[in-house]
This record gives structure tokens, C-alpha cells and sequence, in this order.
């Protein structure tokens, strides 16, 4: 009998590849479902009719917003804890504080009912009264689907995905059949997300207290809600516009065009939630494997290629023998043409999406704000050019290809300069980390391995005892150093992240491996495409003829203290996420080359300052790729209005 590994004891590959076929085939039957939905609906109710419940409907998508962000840092904080407790805890907070979110949402949109329904053309204000009913289930939906997704459960996840398209399927058949018309079609929406809702209750009922750091999670959520308004907009706001613009008539054909895109955005997303969770809770190195993503982003070009080339050359006479004669279209931009050109678009979407997910799975993606700012595109886009449905779309798609070059590109930038460890080096023993240090200690080691620069010449001779000497419990003489410092490395500092935790740590020749240099120019030559400190220091042993004289003679001069004897080295300042994942070196790459030159006598001699955080894949000193460089470039842009010598010399003249 074949043995088949559990989930967890699989490659990230097959676990990905294992839960987006599960995904992918409950995406199926709900599409069939969704497109029988849509087919009824249309049929019963005409083109008009289909446009104002698609409308309705379009609303409760552009408010999964907040439905799906709830449910991705559910997901993302769930699959991140290691006990059966700490993830219900984690469900149980979220959870509540969905419910609160939907109650106010739906509130809102009780209040405003009568606004909408002008706008949008609408019939009566109680469309929107039941779907204020349907927003107060739907956001604590993506919690609990969230907890789900995080636990891997995608089979459970499936199941919940289908029995919400099935009631919504039955229930506007019904309705629309005892002649409820629109009402009964947004009805049985809103019926759909309550059952969903009560389908998925979790069942753990621990009570234990929230492992997750609160101001963190807050900026997971606030990622989310950026990234799901930018993709709600995108999906959803070309169908709100064509209402308003277009006649009811052919606003519902448009409607049914835009089914395809929600169909080809299913697959994605089946892509997508498979994806996230498991590169959430896996280790960095099996995450920066590319084929990883390049796995994802074939899945989705597969779906949507297929279905996108299947439109293409299915006949008109299908979709009005489906549809109805109501939504034929003459003329070379036929339903069928538009079906397709709307399913390429979403298809280049998709895979915006995929590699903006992929980054929020493990650190907090700037790419959601380019993606926010693409909505706005659309959005202008629409309400300038309209005179045609085939205009409205081509929008879309001049947009989706431009979009999809700004996440692609520096995604991809990023992933092949990023140093690649050595196999297995964060799994190795952690480092020793000895005792807490403060920032103004670490600022004063800094200062003192830099005070040759010229940068420092004016203060070197009334300035040195504070740097040579420093006095680290006189706040004053902290704050001196500090503007002192800043004079030549405001911008290099400001990157690391607020809330940083310093270390003194007792690193060994084994732990280099383990240890990079930030990847410049310099560095470049010796270290061969692998910056691990180990690899550096023995391409500048083997590579010594061919490297730079001057870079050479200034590891050498040190290397001489070391074998001097000489004393007086300023500790070593590194930056990681934690003493088990890779390090960098912010200052002192020569002093330790040197002393891994002259092993075994040179790094016992050397002393190493650690700055952890969670948060520092944000520094670009730790993870260079274009999107923190994008940050390092506009943080610069707002401190040049900072003066530190004017700082320096108000602290100067406060001493004096």
C-alpha cells in the first residue's frame, strides 16, 4: 500500500500544489453553481432586472474589503502559532471584533439606503436594507473562514465555499419563482452569507490569552484593508459605473461579461488562499525557492488561459441561448469578444495579485499601496472614457498590464539580489545572545568606529572624550552622540524599525555562515553571489589578486591589529529578525573579514551588537529589493528638512 506523507511533512511545492487542487476543484463546482446563479437570474429577470440585483450584489464584494482582510490576518496570525490554544485564542479576538466591524458597516449602509439607491438607479431603498442584513454576517464570515484557512483546513474551507453558492443558487430561484423578483434574488444573498456564516463555527472553545502583539497585528490588519479596498475597487467598481452611466439594459449585459472576470478571479483566489497560509508558517528558505511562486502563477495563467481561450471561440448564440435573446450584441464587439478580452484582463489581475499576496504572506507589502492606487486609475480611467463597453474594458487592461509590470518587476529584483543563505543555515543553532543592551550603547559603539570620517572633522578634537569615553547614563551625552551620529547616518539609522531589541551576542566561527554583509558593490566581487561572511571571507583569500587595492590594504591594516595584538576595536552592529534567522552586518564588515582572516585569534577579540525586530524586512539594510529601496528613497525625501548639526549645536550651547 503507498505511504502517503502527512500534509506538514511535504515539500512547500507539493503542500501548495496538494490545497490549490482542493481549491481549485471547490472552485469548479462553485463556478458551475455561480454560473447557474447567474443564468437564472438573468433568464427570469431580463437584462434589467440582472443589472440592479448584480449591482446590489457588486456592493456586498466591494465591502469584502473588510470581509477578506479579516479573514487573511486570520489566516496569516493563525498559521503563525504553534499551539491548538494560541490559534483559537488568536480566532477568538478577531472574531469579535469583526462582528463589531459588520454591525457598524451594515449600520452605515441602513442609514444611507436612500443615497445608494438614487445613485445606482435602483428600484426601492429595501434592496439595501437586506443587504445591510447580509454585511452584518459577512464580515465575521472572513474571520471564521480565516481560522479555517490558517489551519490548513481547505477541504472544510471548499465545502464552506460551496454551500454558500448553493443557497444563494436555490434561494433566488425560489424567490424569484413565488415573484419576488430583485428583492428575493438579494434576499437570498444575504440568506447565502448567514448560512455560510453558521456552517463554519470553529469548534475549539479553549481559553487561553492572546499570544499575538497588538500595535503588529493592528499593522496586519491595516496591510489587509489596504490591499482588499485596492482589489474590491478593481473587481467591482466597473460594474457600479456601467450602471450608472449605461441604461439598465445594457448595464446587465456588462454585468454578465464581469461574471467571467469573477469566475477567472475564483481560480486565482483558490491559488491565492492555498498559498498564503503555507508560505505564512514556513521557513524563509524554503519560501525564497522561485519555483514557489513561479508554482502559483502557473496554476492561474493555466485556469484563466484555458477558460479565457474557451470564450474566445465558443458561439454568440450560447450566451443568448443562456442568457437570453435580451443580451445578444451586434457588431464585431459581440458578447462573446468582450467575454474574452474581460477574462485576458482578469487573468493579468490575477497574477498582481498572486506575487502581492505571496510578499504579505511574510512581511508587510508596500505593493498593496501601488495596487490601492490602480483602483484609482480604473476608477478615473471609466469616467473619462465610457462610450462603449469594449472602451470600458480596454480601460481595464491598458491599467492590469501596467500594474502587473510595477509588482512583477521589483518583485522579481528583489528575489535574485537577495543573498542567498547557505542550505540550512536558519535552522542552525541560534546565536548566543548575552545581555540587553541600549540604543544609546549601540550608538555610541557606532560613533566610535566612525569618528575618523571626515564628516566629523570640526568636532573630532572638542567632541572626542564623549565618543572615546562615553558616559551612558548622562542623558545629555546620549542625546549629543545621537545628533552627533545623525550628521553623517540619519537616514542609514532611521530605516531600522521602531522598537528594535539590542543584544550583546557571542558569535563563533561557526555562526558566519549564518552572518552576510549587506550586498554593495564592494562586496560584490568576493562574495560571488553568496554574502554569507563564511563565503566573503574565503573569495578574498582566493580572490585576492583580483580585488581592489584599496579595499585590500584597509582589510590588511586590520588584520595587522589583530596579529598585534592591538586592542580598541568598537563592536560589530548587526540587524536580524531574531537569533535564528540570518544576520547583517550595519558596521564593521572589514573589522570582521579581518578577524575571520586571521582565525582563530581574531573574532575572541571582537564584540557584536545585535538589533532584532519582526519587522526589520522592512529595512533595506536587511532585505534590498526595490520596494525597500522605493522606502529608503522617500524617508530620505522627508528627513531633509532635519538638521543635525543645528541639533548638535543647540545641544552644544545647552552644555555650555
Amino acid at each position: 500500500m503507498a505511504n502517503n506523507p502527512p500534509f506538514k511533512s511535504r515539500t512547500l511545492r507539493q503542500r501548495l500544489v496538494s490545497g490549490s487542487v482542493v481549491l481549485l476543484s471547490a472552485s469548479a463546482v462553485t463556478t458551475v453553481i455561480n454560473l447557474a446563479y447567474n443564468v437564472v437570474v438573468a433568464r427570469y429577470l431580463g437584462p434589467q432586472g440582472f443589472g440592479q440585483a448584480t449591482a446590489v450584489y457588486t456592493l456586498l464584494i466591494i465591502l469584502s474589503a473588510v470581509t477578506l482582510s479579516f479573514q487573511i490576518v486570520s489566516t496569516k496570525v493563525v498559521a503563525r502559532q504553534s499551539s491548538v490554544e494560541a490559534k483559537a485564542a488568536v480566532y477568538r479576538d478577531l472574531h469579535r471584533s469583526a462582528w463589531g466591524c459588520g454591525l457598524l458597516i451594515a449600520l452605515v449602509i441602513f442609514v444611507f439606503r436612500g443615497t445608494i439607491t438614487t445613485y445606482l438607479q435602483l428600484p426601492d431603498t429595501l434592496l439595501l436594507a437586506l443587504l445591510a442584513i447580509g454585511t452584518a454576517f459577512y464580515v465575521p464570515l472572513g474571520s471564521r473562514r480565516g481560522y479555517v484557512q490558517g489551519t490548513y483546513g481547505f477541504y472544510r474551507l471548499a465545502i464552506n465555499l460551496a454551500i454558500e453558492g448553493a443557497v444563494r443558487l436555490g434561494g433566488s430561484y425560489l424567490l424569484i419563482h413565488f415573484g419576488f423578483g430583485v428583492r428575493g434574488v438579494v434576499a437570498a444573498n444575504s440568506a447565502a452569507v448567514a448560512v455560510a456564516y453558521l456552517a463554519i463555527a470553529p469548534g475549539s472553545k479553549t481559553r487561553v490569552a492572546n499570544p499575538i502583539n497588538f500595535p503588529h497585528a493592528l499593522r496586519e490588519t491595516f496591510q489587509a484593508v489596504v490591499f482588499f479596498s485596492g482589489q474590491a475597487l478593481i473587481n467591482n467598481c466597473d460594474i457600479v459605473l456601467v450602471k450608472h452611466f449605461f441604461p439598465a439594459g445594457i448595464a446587465g449585459i456588462y454585468a454578465a461579461v464581469a461574471m467571467v472576470g469573477r469566475v477567472i478571479f475564483a481560480f486565482s483566489s483558490a491559488v491565492v488562499n492555498t498559498t498564503f497560509p503555507l508560505v505564512a508558517g514556513t521557513r524563509d528558505e524554503e519560501r525564497r525557492d522561485l519555483r514557489v511562486i513561479a508554482t502559483s502563477l502557473l496554476l492561474v495563467v493555466a485556469s484563466g488561459t484555458a477558460l479565457a481561450l474557451s470564450l474566445l471561440i465558443a458561439p454568440t448564440w450560447i450566451w443568448t441561448s443562456l442568457f437570453g435573446s435580451g443580451f445578444a450584441i451586434a457588431g464585431a464587439h459581440n458578447i462573446s469578444y468582450l467575454l474574452a478580452l474581460y477574462a485576458i484582463t482578469t487573468v493579468i489581475y490575477s497574477l498582481s495579485v498572486v506575487i502581492i499576496t505571496f510578499e504579505m504572506s511574510y512581511k508587510i507589502a508596500n505593493a498593496s499601496w501601488v495596487q490601492l492606487a490602480f483602483s484609482a486609475v480604473v476608477i478615473a480611467g471609466i469616467c473619462r472614457f465610457h462610450s462603449s463597453l469594449h472602451e470600458v474594458i480596454v480601460v481595464q487592461l491598458f491599467a492590469m498590464i501596467v500594474l502587473l509590470a510595477l509588482v512583477a518587476v521589483p518583485f522579481l529584483v528583489g528575489a535574485l539580489t537577495d543573498p542567498k543563505e547557505a542550505p540550512g543555515s536558519a535552522t542552525s543553532r541560534p546565536v548566543r545572545l548575552i545581555r540587553r543592551v541600549s540604543e544609546d550603547e549601540v550608538i555610541a559603539e557606532f560613533l566610535k568606529s566612525d569618528f575618523h570620517s571626515p564628516a566629523f572633522s570640526e568636532y573630532r578634537t572638542s567632541l572626542r572624550h564623549i565618543v572615546e569615553n562615553p558616559r551612558l547614563d548622562d542623558p545629555h551625552e546620549n542625546a549629543t552622540r545621537r545628533a552627533l551620529l545623525f550628521i553623517r547616518h540619519l537616514s542609514l539609522w532611521k530605516e531600522i524599525p521602531a522598537g528594535t531589541v539590542w543584544y550583546e551576542a557571542a558569535l563563533t566561527e561557526d555562526d558566519m555562515v549564518n552572518v552576510r554583509a549587506f550586498p554593495r558593490a564592494q562586496w560584490r566581487r568576493p562574495a560571488h553571489g553568496n554574502f554569507s561572511m563564511t563565503k566573503i571571507a574565503e573569495g578574498v583569500r582566493i580572490r585576492e589578486k583580483t580585488l581592489d587595492d584599496q579595499f585590500l590594504t584597509k582589510i590588511n591594516k586590520i588584520g595587522d591589529r589583530f596579529s598585534n595584538g592591538t586592542a580598541g576595536f568598537a563592536s560589530l552592529i548587526l540587524i536580524g529578525l531574531n537569533e535564528r534567522e540570518p544576520l547583517t552586518v550595519l558596521d564593521g564588515n572589514h573589522r570582521l573579514v579581518a578577524a575571520m582572516l586571521a582565525s582563530p585569534s581574531g573574532l575572541p577579540k571582537l564584540t557584536f551588537l545585535c538589533g532584532l525586530s519582526p519587522r526589520m524586512m522592512e529595512c533595506c539594510w536587511y532585505n534590498t529589493n526595490l520596494g525597500t529601496l522605493f522606502r529608503y528613497g522617500k524617508n530620505i525625501l522627508m528627513n531633509i528638512i532635519r538638521k543635525p548639526e543645528a541639533e548638535l549645536a543647540r545641544l552644544l550651547e545647552d552644555a555650555s
